[in-house]
């Protein structure tokens, strides 16, 4: 748990205290922070992975610490981050589609449908190891979705 307070308190000094003055590409800190948020989710969906894998004992509080984490990301207001024109187009230092910015509806959809399967994760993850599997792959469909028309390879 100490190590996941620290991934989100250094999100939270990365967003908050970069400047745009100091960035050398335009967007460059709402890139950055737009990635270290999609790694605080890609370290709870791992937690949560190992346990549904097996590589990881089941253990209920961590389950459910880690989901509550991704519902709560899920709730977060980060559009901020994503500044138009700050796609793969205009630079390398994301993968992000300029289809993001121009099928809105469609990505409002699927962030939707990731927020409410995980608040269902939430719900279930520290009732066991079948509840977790239950409710994790749902989870993990709706990041796809995302991904596989606005992230690029």
């Amino acid at each position: 748990m100490k190590h996941l307070a620290k991934v989100i308190l250094c999100t939270a000094i990365t967003a908050t205290a970069a400047s745009p003055s100091f960035a050398s590409e335009p967007f460059e800190d709402q890139i950055e922070a737009r990635q270290a948020f999609f790694q605080v989710v890609k370290f709870n969906m791992g937690t949560l992975g190992a346990m549904v894998k097996g590589k990881r004992d089941y253990d209920p509080a961590v389950a459910e610490a880690a989901a509550k984490d991704i519902y709560s990301l899920t709730m977060l207001n980060n559009s901020l981050m994503w500044p138009a024109g700050s796609d793969n187009s205009a630079t390398d230092e994301t993968k992000a589609k300029p289809e993001f910015w121009t099928e809105s509806a469609d990505v409002m959809e699927k962030h939707s449908a990731w927020n409410k399967a995980a608040e269902q994760l939430a719900a279930d993850a520290g009732k066991g190891l079948d509840q977790l599997k239950a409710s994790f792959g749902p989870v993990g469909k709706s990041c796809k979705s995302c991904h596989d028309n606005y992230k690029a390879k």
